[in-house]
């Protein structure tokens, strides 16, 4: 079962540290969000094939490629259904806490970045990150130098039961 509340305070004791007993990355938004996914106990799949599932191998530091890279979290979010699995959803409103955005900021089929919802303010969702650590920012990231007219995101809701 997927414990929301452990995810965030997971996510807000370390939005701007990085946990030793975790890889890090120049660009370590989706790393982040991995480690705050699993602290929350989604289950890990697939290794060793860094292509399939959602994993870490803390050992000798092998990973899947949806693990660390937002394009690949993107996909991985909306097709698994195995281990962490979640469903789209038309708009940041319907997030809860724990929940995922990716973001494809310049509008061109690459996502470079992800969230976790960690707060809400009325509706609207509030999140941390990594590679730019950000605490309960606006989800939309419109007063970042990142963001343009062409931004597209897409907003997974992380399934409270796993298989």
């Amino acid at each position: 079962m997927y414990n929301r509340e452990a995810a965030v305070r997971y996510a807000d004791e370390w939005w701007n540290g990085r946990n030793p007993a975790f890889p890090s990355f120049d660009v370590d938004c989706t790393n982040y969000i991995s480690q705050c996914l699993l602290a929350g106990g989604a289950p890990m799949y697939g290794q060793p094939n860094r292509e399939r599932g959602w994993w870490l191998q803390r050992g000798n530091r092998n990973w899947s490629f949806s693990w660390a890279v937002a394009h690949s979290m993107r996909w991985y979010l909306a097709g698994s259904k195995k281990g962490l699995t979640a469903k789209q959803v038309s708009s940041a409103e319907k997030l809860d806490l724990g929940d995922v955005i990716c973001y494809d900021f310049q509008g061109d089929g690459r996502f470079d970045h992800t969230t976790i919802v960690t707060a809400k303010m009325g509706n609207v969702p509030l999140v941390n990150a990594h590679t730019y650590d950000a605490f309960h920012r606006t989800w939309d990231y419109k007063d970042s130098y990142a963001y343009s007219p062409n931004a597209k995101y897409v907003f997974f809701k992380i399934n409270d039961q796993f298989s």
